[in-house]
C-alpha cells in the first residue's frame, strides 16, 4: 500500500470499485457500456481531491488459480500481471497522485482485502465514505454492505453514500432485478443512494 499523509487527517474518502480493464474494456467479464459512468467518476474524484478527501482505488486482482473463478463458470478474469487487472486509462492519471491509494482484492468484497481492512481501521476520523464503480449488484454491493456492518460492529458513525449514476453492472438490462435488490438492501442498511446530477 502506497504511503500517504497521516491517515487520521481524512474526514472523507471516495472508494472507486473495480474500474479495471477486465470489467470495462477486455476479457470474458467485461461490458463496454460500463464506461458510461467514467465521466461522473472523474468529476467525483476531482471534487474529493478539492475537499481534501482520500481516494481509494479497488482493483480486482487474482492469482491464475483463484478459487473465485469456479463460482463464475471457470471464467478467469483480472489475473495479476495482466492488463485486465489495471485501472482503465481514464482513471490511471489519478492513481499516483497524492491522497490516493490502490488496493488489490481477491474476492467480490473489498472489505475482505487485508490492506483495505487495515486502512479502514487507520482512518479513525472518517465521517463520510462515497462509493462508485462496478458491479452494482456484486462487488459494490458486497463490499459496501460488509463495510457498513464493520462500522456498525465498531460503533463508528460514518455516513455511506453510493452514487447511482457512477455505478453500473454488466448486462444491466438483463440483470435489473439484481440491481433493484442490491439497492433495496443497501437502503435498508442505511446506506444513502444518491446521484451526482
Amino acid at each position: 500500500m502506497k504511503k500517504v499523509k497521516n491517515l487520521k487527517i481524512y474526514k472523507k474518502c471516495l472508494i472507486v470499485v473495480d474500474m479495471v480493464n477486465g470489467f470495462v474494456r477486455e476479457g470474458v467479464l467485461h461490458d463496454s457500456k460500463i464506461a458510461r459512468i467514467i465521466p461522473t467518476q472523474i468529476e467525483l474524484i476531482k471534487e474529493n481531491q478539492q475537499e481534501g478527501g482520500l481516494t481509494i482505488f479497488i482493483k480486482d486482482t487474482h492469482d491464475k488459480n483463484a478459487l473465485e473463478f469456479k463460482r463464475f463458470g471457470g471464467t478467469k478474469h483480472c489475473v495479476r500481471g495482466t492488463s485486465e487487472a489495471m485501472l482503465v486509462d481514464e482513471l490511471k492519471q489519478f492513481e499516483e497522485m497524492d491522497d490516493t491509494i490502490s488496493i488489490e482484492k481477491n474476492s467480490t468484497s473489498y472489505m475482505e482485502a487485508p490492506e483495505f481492512r487495515k486502512l479502514i481501521k487507520m482512518l479513525k476520523n472518517i465521517e463520510e465514505i462515497r462509493v462508485v464503480g462496478c458491479c452494482t449488484d456484486i462487488c459494490d454491493f458486497n463490499g459496501t454492505m460488509a463495510l457498513s456492518n464493520y462500522l456498525d460492529q465498531h460503533n463508528r458513525d460514518v455516513n455511506i453514500k453510493v452514487y447511482k449514476d457512477a455505478i453500473a453492472t454488466y448486462n444491466e438490462s438483463k440483470r435489473q432485478s439484481y440491481v433493484d435488490a442490491a439497492y433495496l438492501l443497501m437502503e435498508q442498511q442505511g446506506i444513502q443512494l444518491i446521484k451526482k446530477r
